[in-house]
């Protein structure tokens, strides 16, 4: 009886299967000739509707702009069922409703769609063009079908491979094809204008033309077909959309369900209302998150939220301008709604406006409840004006108008008050709503700050997620599997810590990767003194001694010769860099540096692309190609900058990365200090720290030990992110040389990847370079370290004398082969 229901269902699956293959075989074949006659991809007798750039956007009255008739959260809106909306029901009343038989609206649109949920996988990664590099991927693999050619069924043909069913979804920034929408370039203005453009009341020339519609379902079909009859990435998918007439944005939604494959953005998977939106569901399905070193900053940036003072006084006059033109034609409910956003954006203006000091920079960490201190304002409820400012729009009506307004003012000054008004690429009150909704959900993971700046004259608001997992917490519970996934993520911990502190230890494995290199083809060495002897220490207090960077000068300029091609030198901060720099060139140390290799610098107002483009030129140029002159080039820049991560520097562009101390957090800022306290407080509640981890007492937690492991977790991710340019690829070889004496401690060492400290080279230690007498002991006249202590070599000269002695000779090894082989 097994087999026979084993088999039974083997041969519905196999079924189904080959008839949804010949629907995507038959697309196949019919690309691949039009492709051989034409060359030019997808047949034009697809092309339903013509896609030129419109000339001009039709102007609507200003009546566009009026709010709807509101009714607040009444029978009218919250107890109808049946097909009715019925997003303001609590979660347990839309749970009872469905048991009862009543399906909610969500529920009714999944059971409309006929595909089966196929066990898919989600990959999730930062950025579209890394998303592309995995899509270029998948179209290398073919895999062999699961069904042995005698299990099909004689009327079905047996397809020996398995084309994956893949689709790609993006923003409307990636896959909107209606031009009148894709020239306002803002991804905020962009989504306000798609969905004005969907607005039931408007007449159907004034909206969008693209949008998928029930007298269109056979090109939604001829769509989700076409995406899924072969791997496309992102662009391909917008392509598809414009040869067809169909806005790919929403036509990809219904090929998310029989997909095998969806790739996918951040924000799409990450933020609960983008998953609902487009009916996403992880339930059972294995989601995997590439560049996941980003996960916890990514998460905290969805749900974390901030407001300035500029941005307040500019929501104000905006909505009094509003005003002042609809005040008669307002029904009652939206004058009560708009009266309390005013005096909510007066109370925090108030706030900031008391607080404004000028002379200094200033934070620190503020409730709720002094926020809300306005007059009148207590008696506000928070989450019906957050559910009005969703419901109705408003700052869509609002912005709209404004805009509108400063098109048709005739008057130079008020039009020039209006349009600086409207600079901003986001609708300011759309940053009022995502504070508001903040102050509406306080909650001990998250706390308020309010930020002076006296050099960018700027006072801020800031709500910031301590707890990021709290929001990943559903995505966990609901999927099958979880996958973190990035060429840097040690140290582990704070993944651990933060993202699953409610899983026992027996769910969560790790795994760390050697490279795929030899071990022949990396040099890696920890310089704890200057050429001289001169103890480097590069932490905040001791950085800045003109001494120490004058002898970090020198020391590169006796390396540097040895060291082919390209050298990246990294700074912890821009800051640093400059007083750095400022001295090297009152010393003619930077001159000095130059003559060696010319010396290409990172800055905060430099274009990046420019930089890279001449940096790149320089080493591949005729004269640097010279074995005898070996002179490539120097790119000075910043840990956690803009060339820290995700750009390459492979081969002769990356022959060496040298580290100049540790990018420690400012551990004196409230927003660090808060995080640490939440950290602190929930290390103490699990004992997530081992008892004696630093010399604790057996049992007992020892205060700050977590947050100080959780400082140095940041640090060494930014620094692991730096290094990991150099190597690129297989047949890659490069040198890493790490600037500090804080290098040489274990705990540091402990947090670097595996296939670096694989590398790293140990110096024999004779002799103490010690921050504190008291913690070393003298033994046969050898004095050895303890805690945090730092050893170097005979002296500090000699050190650095027999590591030169290991880079030259590791460069000159390498630059042998490479004339062999040439």
């Amino acid at each position: 009886m097994q087999e026979a229901i084993s088999k039974n269902k083997k041969e519905e699956l196999l079924h189904r299967r080959n008839e949804f293959e010949a629907k995507l075989e038959a697309i196949r074949q019919r690309e691949k000739k039009i492709q051989e006659r034409s060359h030019r991809g997808i047949d034009h007798k697809y092309k339903k509707i013509k896609t030129e750039d419109d000339d001009k956007v039709t102007r609507e009255a200003e009546s566009q702009f009026l709010l709807d008739d509101y009714v607040s959260d009444d029978e009218e809106r919250s107890t109808t069922v049946c097909g009715q909306e019925n997003g303001h029901l609590s979660k347990e009343t839309r749970l009872l409703l469905e048991k009862a038989g009543f399906a909610t609206q969500v529920s009714s649109r999944v059971e409309e769609n006929d595909d089966v949920d196929e066990l898919k996988i989600f990959i999730c990664s930062r950025t579209h063009s890394q998303l592309s590099q995995l899509v270029g991927e998948l179209r290398r693999i073919e895999i062999p079908s699961a069904f042995s050619p005698d299990s099909s069924s004689k009327d079905l043909p047996h397809y020996p491979i398995e084309n994956i069913k893949q689709v790609s979804l993006g923003s409307r920034k990636n896959l909107c094809i209606n031009e009148s929408v894709k020239r306002l370039g803002s991804v905020a203005m962009m989504n306000e204008r798609c969905l004005e453009l969907q607005d039931s009341k408007k007449s159907l020339a004034g909206k969008c033309k693209f949008m998928p519609s029930k007298e269109d379902q056979g090109l939604s079909l001829d769509f989700k077909h076409h995406a899924l009859s072969k791997v496309h990435d992102i662009e391909e998918i917008a392509l598809l959309g414009k040869n067809l007439g169909i806005c790919p944005y929403y036509a990809t939604r219904p090929a998310v369900r029989p997909a095998e494959l969806v790739t996918l953005p951040y924000p799409l998977l990450l933020q609960k209302s983008a998953r609902e939106a487009l009916g996403l569901s992880v339930r059972d399905h294995v989601v995997i998150i590439d560049e996941a070193h980003n996960l916890i900053d990514a998460i905290s940036g969805m749900y974390g939220s901030e407001i300035t003072l500029r941005q307040l006084q500019t929501s104000r006059q905006q909505l009094m301008a509003y005003l002042q033109k609809f005040r008669d034609r307002l029904a009652g409910k939206n004058r009560v709604y708009l009266a309390q956003i005013l005096r909510v954006i007066d109370s925090l203006r108030a706030f900031l406006e008391a607080e404004k000091i000028q002379s200094k920079d200033d934070e620190s960490s503020i409730s709720a409840s002094e926020l809300l201190a306005g007059p009148s304002v207590d008696q506000i409820n928070l989450y019906k004006l957050v559910d009005y400012l969703q419901s109705s729009k408003l700052a869509r009506k609002v912005h709209g108008y404004n805009t509108f307004a400063a098109q048709e003012q005739t008057d130079d000054k008020i039009q020039s008050s209006i349009s600086n008004n409207n600079n901003e690429q986001t609708p300011v009150l759309s940053i009022f709503q995502n504070f508001v909704l903040a102050l509406a959900n306080p909650t001990k993971e998250g706390r308020f700050f309010y930020i002076k700046s006296a050099s960018a004259q700027e006072t801020k608001l800031k709500f910031l997620l301590l707890d990021p997992s709290k929001h990943f917490r559903e995505i966990v519970e609901n999927a099958r599997s979880i996958i973190l996934v990035g060429g840097t993520m040690s140290p582990m911990d704070d993944y651990r810590n933060q993202l699953f502190p409610y899983l026992p230890a027996s769910r969560i494995t790790t795994m760390s990767c050697n490279h795929v290199i030899p071990p022949e083809n990396l040099f890696v060495s920890t310089l704890p003194t200057a050429s001289n002897g001169q103890r480097f220490d590069f932490t905040f207090s001791s950085r800045n001694s003109s001494a120490m960077i004058e002898s970090l000068g020198q020391t590169l300029i006796k390396l540097l010769p040895s060291i082919l091609d390209g050298v990246v030198i990294f700074f912890p901060s821009y800051s640093y860099l400059d007083v750095v720099l400022k001295q090297w060139r009152n010393s003619s140390t930077l001159t000095a540096i130059s003559s060696i290799k010319p010396v290409f610098i990172d800055s905060q107002s430099v274009d990046t692309e420019v930089l890279l483009r001449d940096y790149t030129s320089t080493i591949f140029s005729p004269s640097s190609s010279s074995t005898t002159k070996n002179q490539g080039a120097v790119l000075i820049s910043v840990i956690g900058g803009r060339l820290s991560e995700g750009i390459n520097f492979s081969d002769r562009l990356g022959r060496c990365v040298i580290v100049i101390g540790l990018p420690w957090p400012n551990t004196n800022s409230e927003e660090f200090k808060a995080k640490s306290a939440f950290i602190e407080e929930r290390a103490k509640a699990s004992f997530l720290v081992p008892p004696n981890s630093t010399g604790g007492v057996e049992g007992k937690y020892v205060l700050g030990i977590a947050s100080r492991s959780h400082a140095e977790n940041i640090c060494m991710r930014a620094v692991n992110q730096a290094i990991g340019r150099a190597i690129r690829h297989k047949n890659d070889w490069a040198g890493i040389l790490l600037f500090d004496a804080r290098y040489e401690q274990e705990r540091i060492q402990g947090k670097l990847p595996g296939w670096i400290r694989k590398s790293l080279y140990s110096y024999p230690p004779s002799s103490l370079s010690s921050s504190s007498s008291s913690a070393s002991s003298l033994q046969g006249g050898v004095r050895t370290a303890k805690g945090g202590d730092v050893l170097v070599g005979i002296d500090g000269k000699n050190r650095f004398e027999e590591m030169q002695r290991r880079l030259y000779a590791f460069y000159k090894d390498k630059s042998n082969v490479n004339a062999t082989v040439a």
